[in-house]
């Protein structure tokens, strides 16, 4: 089975979401513009400060309406403008230009607001050892896109899907009747199908940690909704033997405290599952 590259992911997605927009033509700018070629050019005009994300994403929406299409970035994915800064422009048949509009801008401001925050949480942590990492609360068909957001906005990814990590949380706890019997189970299944993943499981309470840690075959405990007093207790009791993830709850208020308790990554499902576009606008001239 062949592996695609990023970009050639990438590229399907776009293409996916101009088909949506489009489907059987853009009958505005048809009707408007008819059979006439008119040359114009556009500026992608920010509106807000921020975190630029998906440049080369743009970049593909454009070629892939039309190639002849001239795009020439003012700035690179992960810098900070403010508003009224003149970010990218991009020239060339009027008709490819409007048809293309949406989309890019969809996925520059999607991916914009995406490195915004998580640049917000980067900061927030500065100092500290703890690396803000991603979630699977993505939008759906839109996971590499978010995630490479994530990445411009300086933080880290978490396992990308169901198959790349093995992520034992409460509700398998709940059907294996335990924490215990959950990690033997997968524990016997990675054995006998010497699959070669990490590992991680869920801990609702002290009690919780100190039965992971008898497995040394855990790589990763995920504490999840703890007090910052339990976070540090936690933290006290793991004493360095596994990777430390925290969870739930986490804001912009609280995010100092946890990184401070001790530990490894803080993931955070609002980077990706609500995150405030960044406000650009395309404007256009003849």
């Amino acid at each position: 089975m062949k592996n695609f590259s990023v970009e050639e992911q990438i590229t399907e997605i776009v293409k996916r979401a101009l088909i949506e927009d489009i489907g059987y033509g853009d009958i505005t700018t048809i009707s408007v513009i008819g059979d006439d070629f008119i040359e114009a050019s556009a500026e992608f005009l920010v509106k807000d400060a921020g975190v630029i994300a998906g440049m080369d994403v743009v970049w593909i929406v454009f070629k892939t309406i039309n190639p002849n299409l001239s795009f020439v970035p003012n700035v690179m994915d992960g810098d900070f403008v403010k508003n009224g800064d003149i970010i990218a422009f991009v020239s060339g048949d009027a008709k490819s230009i409007l048809t293309s509009e949406r989309v890019a801008l969809n996925f520059l401001q999607r991916m914009s607001g995406i490195a915004t925050l998580t640049r917000k949480f980067v900061e927030a942590v500065k100092g500290t050892k703890a690396k803000i990492t991603d979630t699977r609360k993505t939008a759906p068909g839109l996971r590499l896109i978010d995630k490479l957001a994530v990445e411009i906005g300086g933080g880290v990814n978490h396992r990308f899907g169901l198959y790349d990590m093995i992520l034992i949380k409460d509700n398998h706890i709940a059907i294996a009747g335990g924490v215990e019997r959950a990690i033997e189970r997968c524990l016997k299944y990675v054995k006998e199908k010497n699959i070669d993943v990490k590992i991680e499981v869920e801990a609702q309470n002290l009690e919780d940690v100190k039965k992971i840690l008898k497995y040394e075959e855990i790589d990763r405990i995920l504490l999840d909704n703890f007090s910052i007093d339990d976070l540090r207790r936690a933290v006290d009791l793991i004493n360095g033997k596994l990777e430390i993830e925290a969870s739930g709850g986490i804001t912009l208020e609280n995010v100092r405290q946890i990184a401070e308790a001790g530990v490894d990554y803080i993931s955070i499902g609002m980077l990706t599952h609500s995150p405030k576009a960044l406000d650009i606008s395309l404007e256009i001239k003849i």
